[in-house]
């Protein structure tokens, strides 16, 4: 079974709304087992883990759509901040870009790195957390928790991807997307 089909399959949508309501559930029913503080922001290496997935299977912009829908779950919850935001949907955003750019696996893990660790928390700290959240915070105090976190959740993806692969669940060959 692929997760590429033919860009003229109707059923493509379909399966790709499907696969990203999957990544959602993965995302929300993991995310209270492995949210946890780190100074002032909850780290979700799961959310990272997912972006990957949606990055590499579905594209950048379902992506988003799985990292906006588990971050406002995870709100709801009371297991996520509005820090959830831009730390989950900018790095899908750029793995899932860097990815259908360069059908290269390891660079789009890194896009979600450099999205979420280093791109994230500046906007976290000069926009969602003074005008959202109503409080300043650090630059500083952000990157080491956003950047473990999405360190953590991209080998993770990455290591969930091979071993779809390998089991010839999912076909990463160049081809139509």
């Amino acid at each position: 079974m692929s997760f590429h089909k033919d860009p003229g399959d109707k059923g493509t949508d379909t399966r790709k709304v499907a696969y990203a309501v999957v990544f959602v559930a993965m995302g929300v029913a993991l995310a209270p087992y492995t949210s946890f503080p780190v100074g002032i922001a909850k780290i979700n290496p799961t959310q990272h883990f997912v972006n990957v997935l949606g990055a590499v299977l579905l594209g950048p912009w379902w992506a988003v759509l799985a990292a906006g829908a588990i971050g406002v779950i995870r709100n709801v919850m009371g297991v996520g901040t509005l820090l959830a935001f831009p730390g989950g949907m900018i790095g899908a955003f750029i793995a899932g870009y860097v990815y259908k750019k360069t059908r290269n696996l390891y660079l789009g893990a890194g896009g979600e790195i450099v999205g979420t660790g280093f791109i994230a928390p500046v906007v976290s700290a000069l926009l969602v957390a003074p005008v959202l959240m109503g409080r300043a915070i650090p630059l500083l105090a952000l990157v080491p928790s956003f950047l473990g976190s999405t360190i953590v959740g991209a080998v993770l993806g990455v290591l969930a991807i091979r071993l779809l692969e390998r089991a010839d669940m999912v076909d990463l060959s160049p081809g139509p997307r």
